[in-house]
C-alpha cells in the first residue's frame, strides 16, 4: 500500500463554509456504525461510504495489520524480559490504526499519543525507532518533520491542541493538507481535549479528531465516563462526528478518507470514534483480569480485525496460502530485527533524570542525586 504523493498541487482554496453537525440517533436506538466488513468476512454496503479496492490493496492492508501487531507482539515480550521500562499495546486495534492511517496523504500531518504504532507504520517509521523511549535511551527516535508524524505525546489529550493550532496554521499557509490528532476514549473527559474542539470549529480548522474508543481508560469503563456515544459530542461544539467499526479497516480508510477530503475542502473539523477493543492491557504494568471478565474479551476475539479481512480475502480468491505463509515468514523476519536491534541499544544512563530537572541546579535534587547513587551503588556491593 502506498499514499498519494507529495507531488499533488497545493491550492489555496480554504472557505469559510460549514456543514451541519451530525443528527443524533432517536432516544432509544442504537448508535450508527459505519460498517463495511462484518466480523465473518462478509461484505456490506453503506449509504454515506464506500470504498473500491484492489486485491493488491487489499492484500496490502492485511500485510500492514499482519506485521504491526507482530512488533506490538515482540515488543510486549521485550519489556517482560527487562528490555523495556513499559510498553503500550495495540493488540486489538490494528484496523482502526491502519485504516486511518492509509487515509492519509504524505503532506498531512499525524499527532500521535502513545499507542500509535501502526499510523507509524504506514508514516514510514521504523519500529526500532519508537522502542528507544520506552527503554529509556532517547526521548523519540525520529524526526517528526520527515515522516510528517510527531513524537509520541504522553500527556494525555493535549496532542488535539497542538494538532489544532497545526491545522490553523495550515489553513493560514493556503494548503490543502490536512491534519489528524489521534487519542483515547479516556482523554476525551480532558479538559485539552474540549479546549481542541472549540478551538478548531470556531477557526474551521482542517483537523480530524481520530479517537479509539477502546473501552477502557485503564481500569474506567467508557460508561463511566459519558452518557451519550463519544461521537456525539462533536454536535455540541458545532462539527460532524461519526462512529466506525474500528475492527473494520475498510470501514475505518473509508471514513478517514471522507473527513479528511473534508478537511481539505476547507469545511472544517470531524470527530471519528472508532469504536474497537484493547485486547491486551492498559500498559504492561497494568493487569486487567483486576476489572473486566474473560468473557468479555472473547466476544471481542470473534470479531478481530486481522481474522475478518483474512476471511474476506480468501472468499474473493485476493490471496492464496503462498501469501499468507510469505507474510508469515516476514513477520518473524521483523521480529527478529526488532529483538535485535533492542538488545543492541545502551542502557539507560540511571542518573540523567536528574540532570535538567533546573537550569541552575538544585540542593534538593542535589541530595535525592547522591541518595540515589548510594542506592544503585549497594546493588553491586551485594554482588560482591
Amino acid at each position: 500500500m502506498t499514499v498519494e504523493s507529495t507531488a499533488a498541487a497545493r491550492k489555496p482554496r480554504r472557505s469559510s463554509k460549514r456543514t451541519s453537525a451530525a443528527k443524533t440517533p432517536a432516544k432509544g436506538s442504537a448508535p450508527e456504525l459505519v460498517q463495511l466488513l462484518t466480523p465473518e468476512g462478509e461484505r456490506v454496503e453503506h449509504p454515506d461510504y464506500s470504498i473500491d479496492l484492489t486485491a493488491e490493496e487489499l492484500r496490502g492492508l492485511y500485510r500492514d495489520m499482519v506485521l504491526t501487531r507482530r512488533f506490538d507482539a515482540e515488543a510486549t515480550a521485550l519489556q517482560r524480559q527487562g528490555e523495556l521500562g513499559l510498553w503500550a499495546s495495540l493488540l486489538g486495534q490494528e484496523a482502526a490504526q491502519i485504516g486511518s492511517g492509509r487515509a492519509l496523504r504524505d503532506d498531512d500531518y499525524v499527532f500521535p499519543t502513545y499507542r500509535e504504532h501502526g499510523v507509524a507504520w504506514c508514516r514510514g517509521v521504523d519500529p526500532t525507532n519508537l522502542l528507544g523511549m520506552f527503554r529509556g535511551v532517547n526521548h523519540g527516535g525520529w524526526d517528526p518533520n520527515t515522516n510528517n508524524f510527531h513524537l509520541y505525546t504522553i500527556v494525555i489529550g493535549s496532542q488535539t491542541l497542538h494538532a489544532t493550532g497545526y491545522a490553523m496554521g495550515v489553513a493560514k499557509d493556503g494548503a490543502d493538507s490536512a491534519v489528524i490528532a489521534y487519542f483515547g476514549d479516556g482523554a476525551s473527559s480532558q479538559g485539552d481535549v474540549a479546549e481542541a474542539f472549540t478551538f478548531s470549529a470556531v477557526y474551521n480548522a482542517p483537523v480530524v479528531f481520530f479517537c479509539q474508543n477502546n473501552q477502557w481508560a485503564i481500569s474506567e469503563p467508557t460508561e463511566k465516563q459519558t452518557r451519550v456515544p463519544l461521537y456525539q459530542r462533536a454536535q455540541g461544539f458545532g462539527f460532524p462526528g461519526v462512529r466506525v467499526d474500528g475492527n473494520d479497516v475498510l470501514a475505518c480508510l473509508a471514513v478517514t478518507r471522507s473527513a479528511l477530503e473534508r478537511a481539505r475542502r476547507g469545511e472544517g473539523p470531524t470527530l471519528v470514534e472508532a469504536f474497537t477493543y484493547r485486547m491486551g492491557a492498559h500498559t504492561t504494568s497494568d493487569d486487567p483480569t483486576k476489572y473486566r471478565a474473560d468473557e468479555e474479551r472473547a466476544s471481542w476475539e470473534a470479531k478481530d480485525p486481522i481474522l475478518r479481512l483474512r476471511a474476506y480475502l480468501e472468499k474473493q480468491g485476493a490471496a492464496d496460502e503462498a501469501f499468507f505463509t510469505a507474510l508469515e515468514e516476514e513477520s518473524e523476519t521483523l521480529g527478529k530485527r526488532v529483538r535485535e536491534a533492542v538488545r543492541a541499544m545502551p542502557d539507560p544512563d540511571r542518573m540523567a533524570l536528574f540532570d535538567h530537572a533546573y537550569a541552575d541546579g538544585s540542593p534538593l535534587v542535589d541530595e535525592e542525586r547522591a541518595e540515589f547513587a548510594a542506592y544503585q551503588a549497594s546493588f553491586a556491593e551485594e554482588g560482591k
